[in-house]
């Protein structure tokens, strides 16, 4: 399985198609409103914004740390335009860890899967990088701003 396989929904409930983005490299970020990083969505923005021509940013909600994403796609929606103008990708609210984990973090977790790293996915804004041909290229922790060189060393 290649990334641009794997099913996942945006916010608002319809389809993307992943394949929509070859030929960019795309940064998945599971996302919180309520964490100690929500402030990230701006950076995230900001990179979005810097590199839109060859980056794809999606934003991935979850609730499985310290509960900090309680709310419903409205709320989340409308929490993030509001406060950081987000205008980058968003998906539904998923798993990203556990036994019921979502495809998408299981190709970004997998080794036998992406080919390249076993990694878990330790709090919100953990970040995972894919080159422009689907190729798995490297994660970031929580800690590592959006505008980091480690990250726009990678898509510059």
């Amino acid at each position: 399985m290649n990334i641009y396989d794997i099913n996942i929904n945006a916010l608002d409930g319809t389809p993307i198609n992943l394949n929509d983005y070859k030929g960019k490299y795309i940064l998945f970020v599971n996302v919180a409103s309520e964490c100690g990083f929500t402030n990230q969505y701006a950076g995230l923005e900001k990179l979005y914004n810097t590199y839109k021509e060859r980056l794809m940013v999606i934003g991935v909600p979850c609730n499985q740390f310290g509960q900090q994403e309680p709310g419903d796609s409205t709320q989340i929606e409308n929490f993030c335009k509001k406060n950081y103008g987000v205008s980058f990708l968003m998906t539904e609210k998923i798993i990203v860890k556990g036994k019921d984990k979502h495809q998408l973090y299981n190709w970004l977790t997998d080794k036998k899967l992406n080919g390249k790293n076993n990694t878990s996915v330790k709090w919100n804004f953990q970040k995972y990088i894919v080159g422009p041909n689907g190729e798995y290229i490297d994660y970031f922790y929580s800690m590592t701003k959006p505008m980091s060189s480690k990250i726009t060393k990678l898509i510059k």
